[in-house]
């Protein structure tokens, strides 16, 4: 019993350390990732919107009003929309950070006519690559590159 009481608290103590780590910025900047793939779900625009900077300007030619266009454009052509990362790669340098990762995109129609309640209608991969800033204290979404993933060298979309 005296052995155990030491290694009791060691345990504890470990994983009290580990729940009182501080958030980093990149902790901060995957979090609004995953925001912004729950809201895509939820086909929630305004949840979506929030993320976004202003100032948003992408290499595509879309501003804050475009991709917010696009967003809707794309809940209202669809049902349901599934939004899967697999992984993540982030990096923060000052007040710019990176997110680098892959989507799987998937939609069902809202003509209920598809073949198979269990397949999506629409089904695509997508190599992101967005650019974040801070911006009063949040992490905001400045840019994106995406292109289709399997296409050799990808059409940007």
């Amino acid at each position: 019993m005296k052995r155990v009481v030491p290694v009791v608290l060691l345990l504890a103590m470990v994983s009290c350390l580990s729940a009182c780590r501080k958030e980093t910025d990149e902790d901060k900047v995957r979090k609004v990732v995953t925001a912004m793939q729950k809201a895509t779900e939820e086909k929630k625009i305004m949840a979506v919107q929030e993320h976004i900077s202003r100032s948003y300007r992408d290499p595509q030619g879309n501003d804050f009003e475009a991709i917010k266009g696009l967003f809707n454009f794309y809940f209202f052509r669809h049902r349901t929309v599934g939004v899967l990362i697999p992984s993540l790669e982030v990096s923060v340098n000052g007040l710019t950070a990176t997110a680098k990762f892959q989507a799987v995109l998937t939609a069902k129609g809202i003509d209920g006519e598809s073949a198979s309640l269990l397949l999506p209608d629409a089904l695509g991969a997508y190599n992101f690559d967005v650019s974040f800033r801070q911006e009063d204290g949040a992490w905001k979404i400045v840019s994106a590159k995406w292109e289709r993933a399997l296409e050799g060298g990808g059409q940007q979309q």
